[in-house]
């Protein structure tokens, strides 16, 4: 029997390109060792734009005359060395920060972030996720709490560029958002995109879908063209290539997982077809094969959401 998915969220938030940590069984001095071991790495990308690698959720940064963004804050005890890394790209201190989704590696400095005067945005279901908690989250301190939310979207007029932040509905989560520089022509997808690192993680329990991920992935597709940069949630920065592959390996996926449920085969069924094999290639990856194909099952059997997809 497949991995729940939620016992193997644990082992994703703690992934990071270079290291793959992990959430089990591990001892609070063991944990603070390895975020001591961290090294945040900085990568520009355009004019004012750059990304940080480090553990949890890439970051993307946006810097200039108007002050600094940031798009995603990983986790609490790298805050400082996330700050350390954004001076030495020559950009000021953080004055604006927004959160592509509730999950806590890629929202763990929020509170340490608001402290010190930071404004937050996030969609409306980030801030009510966070406030609630579940059952391995603990409900965030309101320092930690966007301040400026949105249903769909919003733009920000900054350091010489337009910078869209648009609201993906029953994706990863039910909060998701990409944030594009129009100028810059980058695009940060959060964990819409799992880049050559694991296949795709469906949080359900926080209202995602895999055909809202398929949907997002067309949407932003449409966005961009052969020059763009795309900052993946997780894994190297990414092209519309890779970004194309992505998609079409969830829709063939999802295709496969559809028609064999409208065969009336079980979960265990379609799981022993193996429809996502060519694509479970990573001994090391944070989503397997079996428990992919379970959250492609258990999304088909939920509401469509297809208005909410063409919005």
């Amino acid at each position: 029997m497949s991995k729940p998915i939620s016992r193997t969220f644990a082992a994703l938030l703690l992934a990071t390109s270079s290291l793959a940590l992990s959430a089990c069984s591990e001892s609070n001095a063991q944990e603070a060792d390895r975020f001591a071991a961290v090294e945040i790495k900085a990568e520009p990308l355009a004019d004012g734009v750059a990304v940080l690698f480090g553990a949890g959720g890439n970051i993307g940064v946006s810097y200039g005359p108007d002050g600094t963004v940031l798009i995603d804050d990983q986790f609490a005890p790298l805050t400082d060395k996330i700050k350390a890394a954004v001076k030495g790209l020559g950009a000021g201190p953080v004055k604006y920060l927004i959160n592509t989704h509730w999950h806590w590696d890629h929202t763990g400095g929020n509170e340490n972030l608001g402290q010190t005067g930071v404004l937050i945005m996030a969609q409306d279901h980030v801030r009510d996720r966070l406030i609630k908690g579940n059952d391995t989250v603990p409900p965030a301190a309101p320092e930690a709490l966007p301040v400026i939310t949105y249903h769909d979207g919003l733009k920000l007029h900054l350091n010489g560029d337009e910078i869209h932040v648009q609201h993906m509905k029953h994706a990863h989560t039910d909060g998701d958002s990409i944030v594009f520089w129009k100028k810059a022509n980058v695009v940060h997808m959060g964990d819409l995109f799992f880049n050559k690192v694991t296949l795709p993680f469906i949080d359900l329990s926080s209202g995602g879908n895999a055909r809202g991920i398929l949907a997002a992935a067309d949407k932003v597709l449409a966005m961009v063209d052969d020059n763009t940069k795309i900052i993946p949630g997780h894994g190297p920065m990414a092209t519309k290539a890779d970004l194309t592959a992505y998609r079409d390996m969830m829709k063939t996926v999802i295709a496969a997982v559809e028609q064999a449920q409208g065969e009336g085969k079980s979960l265990q069924e379609v799981q022993a077809m193996k429809p996502a094999a060519q694509w479970d290639v990573n001994p090391d990856a944070f989503i397997k094969g079996d428990a992919f194909v379970e959250a492609v099952y258990k999304s088909l059997e939920k509401p469509d959401h297809a208005e909410d997809h063409k919005h």
